[in-house]
């Protein structure tokens, strides 16, 4: 991690080993105009590390019988076109939609940030999708848009408060939050040989599929609570499953759920290994490197300190 330490955009690294935390650390700063440093309580943008959080509401509305897997999406998203009638809730869970990336939506020139209501408004005058739902995988920003979206509706309450009434405060994560962040880090980037704020883009309101803001501290938190999913697809690699906000894959033999967040300024990891009961989290506020490789590391160095006799 020394490429985080000194006056530089930081990073927050977790080891959890069978239910603990065995290393838990911070590098360089969270904001270099106030120089203030990274802590274990700061916060970072998570990015697509948030779409475990949208799954699990999600998986709490079904398990209450507030919605199932296989109800189309036009039962709560009506104002959708005609296509949405054969998507699915499970289909948006898991990338198999086929519904057009929002991204590639936002007219030319756009200034304001986009919100999840924006997202759906822009496929209301849409008329295809990439692919028939349910054949095929892509990666989708846009179906998690829609799946926060649900959540409001079949909630009554608003996204953002619908994961902190059922999932931040009942696991104490105080810290973690989609507005008013506290402790926060600010992004950066890396140009002419300086360290540059750019913190936001145009994509960064967006709820569902990568809006919210978490420390260590209180993944370790989360890290408790996970298990690994009984539902996955193939995603085109024949190494990797996703299912509900993770993917699955293994690492020189062991078995890992994992998901990566990579957003303006921000790039993030968790990596579990459900077998080993091992989990390496790393969260960072600048575009590069991409952590998911140094944690492989870290879990690596873990398992040869294991292998080796004591003294």
């Amino acid at each position: 991690m020394n490429a985080y330490s000194g006056d530089v955009p930081g990073a927050s690294v977790l080891v959890v080993r069978d239910g603990h935390p065995v290393h838990r650390a911070s590098y360089g700063l969270a904001d270099l105009e106030a120089h203030t440093p990274v802590t274990p309580q700061t916060t970072f943008r998570l990015a697509s590390v948030s779409k475990q959080f949208t799954a699990a509401a999600i998986e709490i509305l079904a398990a209450r019988g507030a919605l199932a897997y296989d109800d189309p999406i036009t039962r709560f998203l009506p104002s959708l076109p005609a296509y949405a009638q054969r998507i699915t809730i499970r289909q948006l869970l898991t990338h198999s939609s086929g519904l057009l990336d929002y991204e590639d939506l936002i007219p030319d020139g756009t200034t304001e940030q986009v919100s999840d209501l924006d997202v759906l408004h822009m496929l209301e005058s849409t008329d295809h999708t990439l692919f028939p739902s349910g054949t095929s995988y892509r990666y989708s920003n846009t179906g998690y848009v829609l799946l926060g979206l649900i959540v409001a509706k079949v909630s009554g309450i608003s996204f953002p408060a619908f994961l902190k009434r059922e999932i931040f405060d009942p696991l104490g994560m105080h810290g973690t939050a989609l507005s008013q962040i506290e402790h926060r880090a600010y992004g950066y980037t890396h140009k002419d040989g300086a360290w540059i704020r750019r913190d936001q883009s145009v994509t960064s309101a967006t709820q569902g599929d990568g809006g919210i803001y978490s420390s260590i501290d209180d993944l370790a938190k989360w890290d408790a609570h996970v298990r690994p999913g009984n539902f996955t697809v193939p995603t085109g690699d024949p190494k990797l499953r996703y299912g509900f906000g993770w993917r699955y894959s293994e690492h020189r033999g062991h078995r890992t759920m994992w998901h990566s967040g990579e957003t303006t300024s921000f790039r993030n990891v968790i990596v579990r290994f459900p077998d080993d009961h091992l989990t390496v989290v790393i969260l960072t506020n600048r575009d590069d490197p991409e952590p998911y490789k140094t944690a492989l590391r870290i879990a690596d160095l873990f398992w040869s300190a294991a292998a080796k006799p004591p003294l």
